[in-house]
């Protein structure tokens, strides 16, 4: 029994999204055409694979086997045409992925290690890049891949997915001035003490581009490199933090509220060069590696080292 490797990835889509339509959207199919090549997949499988309902669907016992299986096939076969390409390419030319702060923190080293691991023939090279910069180098094609924000590359013209929430929320520390609070706007914060990332930082400078020229003044009692050491500053008490919410993990003692400004939601973009500066193939598994470490939620326990 044979199966398509184009619709094992769409099958794998509509899982993770519980939406045939949202599933369609991420393969660049229309839903008419994604809904047809479900039906050949349970046909060809003799069995159903999704339960269909008013909310979306969702995988029936068969089809989580399938799912299960079909990620293991479809990472071995990037394995495979990965270390084939190998010996077409310069062994010096390494993929070029961009992304900003808040994709570095975590989204970027996750995909990192598990594509690095499973590709030892094909290096990355990995820079923090603004949205505006990465989505010039990625139409330029100076890059491969870029991690960017949909409020910023907005009718780019480069192909882009969805890759997840990157919604910006206020911390501080636990039973502090957030205290029973769900949301708070910028200028409310900007009345306490704050910390900070450095102010050339991407994640800085793109709320600063948002707040724009009447920005409210902001005392910041210190500013740091990395998002760890931020958010340990804010649980510590030592002033107010605006980080994205993917970058708090579960076990941090900290009040949360949301920004209510609506530049504070945001979420991050997929978004792919107009010209492979190496193997298409090598790209495309770097792609699928990224999409598992968005899919993945955050659990502080990631094995990655302190930043």
């Amino acid at each position: 029994m044979r199966y398509d490797l184009d619709d094992l990835r769409l099958f794998l889509h509509i899982v993770a999204e519980g939406s045939i339509t949202a599933g369609a959207g991420r393969m660049h199919l229309s839903l008419p055409s994604a809904s047809a090549r479900v039906r050949s997949l349970e046909h060809h499988a003799g069995v159903d694979l999704l339960i269909r309902g008013r909310r979306g669907v969702r995988p029936t016992p068969a089809g989580t086997a399938l799912a299960r299986h079909a990620r293991d096939v479809l990472d071995r076969t990037a394995r495979l045409e990965s270390a084939v390409a190998s010996y077409a390419r310069p062994p010096t030319a390494p993929l070029i992925l961009l992304g900003g702060g808040s994709a570095m923190h975590r989204l970027v080293p996750r995909a990192l290690v598990s594509f690095l691991r499973a590709h030892p023939d094909v290096d990355v090279e990995v820079s923090e890049s603004r949205t505006p910069r990465t989505v010039r180098m990625l139409a330029d094609g100076e890059a491969d891949l870029g991690v960017v924000l949909d409020r910023e590359a907005r009718d780019c013209g480069l192909t882009t997915e969805p890759l997840g929430d990157d919604s910006l929320v206020v911390i501080g520390q636990c039973g502090g001035i957030l205290a029973g609070r769900t949301e708070v706007t910028y200028s409310e914060v900007a009345e306490h003490p704050l910390v900070g990332l450095d102010a050339g930082s991407s994640l800085r400078r793109s709320i600063e581009k948002n707040l724009g020229p009447h920005a409210p003044a902001v005392r910041y009692r210190t500013t740091v490199a990395h998002l760890n050491t931020l958010v340990s500053l804010a649980a510590a008490g030592v002033g107010l933090a605006v980080v994205p919410r993917r970058a708090i993990a579960p076990h941090h003692p900290l009040d949360v509220c949301d920004l209510r400004d609506p530049w504070a939601r945001r979420h991050h973009l997929l978004a792919w060069g107009t010209k492979a500066r190496t193997s298409s193939t090598a790209a495309a598994a770097l792609a699928e590696h990224l999409r598992r470490a968005a899919m993945s939620e955050p659990d502080g326990g990631d094995g990655l080292p302190a930043q």
